[in-house]
């Protein structure tokens, strides 16, 4: 995927492909590795790359669903802001990425449901943004842990997202 989304007039499909750029580096940094390598916690950081997939899915899916689309059921408020950290025994590589690819593909029909990006939504309990502020934070949050991603891969083989196809 290019560093450089191709250039559209539509502002919703340019946030849209930003976000999937970002996307695209998290899901480089796990490729090719075993459960034990993107499990295992190689910085000073308590991060592995599984956890850091675990979170950016509850992340998206929490603004996406219960801010943008109204739906917080299950997903807001969040009980336990450390739990989408925490591997449990069943979340594979495989499961992780599954669950990442549908809250993209669950991102991109709010979105495109959404006839203003300059529209109000809104967390329950918390301040109004807009949907376009909304898919802003996403790319932000999803290219912070992009490069989280980056250095904990490096540091398990000293490969990339840039040297994996991110």
């Amino acid at each position: 995927m290019p560093v450089f989304p191709e250039s559209t007039p539509d502002e919703a499909t340019q946030l849209l492909r930003f976000l999937d750029v970002q996307r695209q580096g998290l899901r480089a940094a796990v490729s090719g590795l075993t459960e034990e390598q993107a499990r295992s916690t190689p910085t000073a950081s308590s991060m592995s790359l599984a956890a850091l997939l675990k979170h950016v899915t509850a992340v998206e899916r929490r603004w996406v669903v219960a801010a943008i689309a109204d739906r917080p059921e299950g997903l807001w408020p969040v009980e336990d802001w450390d739990a989408e950290w925490q591997l449990q025994p069943g979340d594979t590589v495989e499961e992780l990425l599954a669950g990442f690819a549908a809250a993209a593909e669950e991102t991109a029909e709010v979105v495109a449901g959404v006839p203003d990006l300059g529209a109000p939504c809104r967390q329950p309990d918390s301040a109004e943004f807009s949907v376009r502020w909304v898919l802003l934070h996403l790319v932000e949050e999803h290219a912070r842990h992009a490069g989280h991603a980056d250095v904990i891969r490096e540091q398990i083989d000293g490969r990339t997202a840039d040297q994996l196809g991110g």
